[in-house]
């Protein structure tokens, strides 16, 4: 409890009231709960709670654990990194090992961790089942096992994957799967590995799980693809913001979205999966440091990513369903905060929006058209009069995406160009070697023509049988110059041949 406080946790959240008795006693826990409620330390405590960590107080003779003790499974990169941060803070004077595990950095510092011994592993299901194929981590001493973000997890294709994991793990672990929604294919995950869990659900029961947190103040409207760009500099200059999240649904769009808005003079930073990890952490951290205050993604940053002050969250296209839209603008309005969700829809995406607008129960059935001159969009979003697509100078006062260094991750799965040997024998550009001698592989074969076994003079090339025929030649002309002609043979239809000079 004094790790909680030192980072001003002094209150729980519900799902926290209602998951920490029952997860403290050791039973299997289904912890249903929305975005930004609090799930993670839901089962951190618990989990903390059943290791041994290296500065508890035990016997003198008991030496640290080398295998890992606790296992959280998560869907991606970001999530897995928060994750582990959190357990970090909150095992702080414990000093709990924990180890994340995901693709895209290199394998190396990973095994060296698990081999010097870790208490907590968190990662992604792919990284964590090549370790285990490898012989790298033995999941044969887990105690607790922890899959969060499961129906996104089923959602991304991970659950055959996520299916070995768990059957790897010992019988009687304690197991807590924590979701925001539960489809058929969870539940039956859980029923299947699960013994006699105890179902949390940390929702309002006169409020449907898919209604939206009511203190996100919502706006929608249609859109010209041209003009979208000007309309998002624009709300990004509205009073009051703060850190800005804009989700696109292409890594293209994301890419070109980040670029469009540097220009104009914005701190932007990107996540998308055409990035490598090193510069996808670097714009997160970048972003939580404060050194951007927008970032451009796609749904990869939608779950789990919780940064404090995230004010507005403007969807660049209509999601796919009602699900997507509710974790995309449940980036805001996290833990009792307040926030403003955009959402602009082309006229292509009317038909989907009215879908997401009536289950939802949302009042945008008919999006109001919108420019980026448009007076309702300046007086909607309380945009100053005046306002252009360039941030003004005056107001450009981040320090920037470079002034966050990319850590060197030595990323897997890079082609990397290496230089040839030095003795593959042909220089570059085709110039000759500096000593002035032939390169070794493009030198001439020393040759030298023969009849009936005795030379004829007529060698081609350098080297020995060269010298040869310029000493014939100067023995029988007199002349020993090396300009002298050399003898050609013409062949002729009989077969016998004439030598001319």
């Amino acid at each position: 409890m004094a790790d909680l406080a030192h980072l001003g946790i002094t209150e729980a959240f519900p799902i926290q009231e209602l998951t920490l008795p029952v997860a403290l006693d050791g039973h299997d826990v289904i912890g249903q709960a929305k975005t930004g409620t609090g799930k993670t330390l839901g089962f951190a405590l618990p989990l903390l709670e059943q290791l041994t960590a290296p500065h508890d107080p035990v016997h003198p003779d008991h030496e640290p654990s080398v295998t890992p003790q606790a296992l959280v499974v998560v869907p991606t990169r970001e999530l897995a990194m928060q994750v582990a941060n959190e357990i970090r803070h909150a095992s702080k004077t414990r000093g709990a090992r924990v180890l994340t595990v995901y693709g895209g950095r290199s394998y190396e510092p990973q095994v060296e961790a698990l081999e010097a011994g870790v208490d907590v592993v968190v990662g992604t299901p792919g990284r964590l089942l090549d370790l285990v194929e490898k012989r790298h981590l033995n999941l044969g001493a887990i105690k607790t096992l922890v899959l969060d973000e499961a129906d996104e997890m089923l959602d991304m294709g991970f659950l055959p994957d996520v299916e070995r994991i768990v059957a790897l793990t010992p019988a009687d672990r304690q197991t807590m799967l924590f979701s925001a929604t539960m489809p058929g294919d969870v539940i039956a995950l859980a029923r299947r590995y699960m013994n006699q869990p105890t179902h949390i659900r940390a929702i309002d029961p006169d409020e449907d799980n898919s209604q939206l947190v009511k203190r996100v103040q919502q706006h929608a409207y249609r859109t010209h693809p041209v003009d979208k760009a000007e309309i998002v500099a624009r709300i990004l200059q509205s009073e009051g913001r703060g850190h800005t999240i804009i989700f696109c649904p292409t890594k293209r769009q994301a890419q070109k979205l980040a670029d469009d808005l540097s220009s104009r003079g914005f701190a932007v930073g990107s996540v998308h999966g055409d990035l490598g990890q090193g510069a996808r952490e670097q714009a997160m951290r970048a972003f939580r440091n404060g050194k951007v205050d927008v970032l451009v993604a796609t749904d990869v940053a939608a779950r789990g990513i919780d940064i404090d002050g995230i004010t507005h969250v403007v969807n660049y296209n209509c999601p796919d369903d009602e699900k997507s839209y509710v974790h995309r603008i449940g980036r805001t309005a996290r833990a009792g905060a307040t926030g403003v969700a955009v959402t602009l829809v082309d006229w292509q995406d009317l038909p989907r929006w009215i879908l997401i607008n009536k289950t939802l129960g949302l009042s945008f059935d008919d999006p109001v058209e919108t420019y980026s001159t448009s007076p309702h969009l300046y007086s909607d979003l309380d945009i100053a009069p005046g306002t252009t697509g360039q941030l003004p100078k005056s107001q450009r006062t981040l320090e920037g995406l470079d002034a966050e260094e990319v850590e060197d991750l030595g990323e897997t799965g890079k082609a990397r160009r290496t230089p040839r040997s030095s003795d593959s024998g042909r220089p570059k550009g085709g110039s000759k070697p500096r000593d002035g001698g032939a390169a070794k592989s493009g030198q001439p074969r020393n040759r030298k023509r023969t009849r009936g076994g005795a030379s004829t003079g007529g060698g081609t090339g350098t080297g020995g049988g060269g010298s040869a025929v310029a000493t014939t030649t100067s023995s029988s002309t007199g002349d020993a110059t090396s300009d002298a002609p050399r003898r050609r043979r013409r062949r002729r239809r009989g077969g016998s041949t004439d030598t001319t000079t």
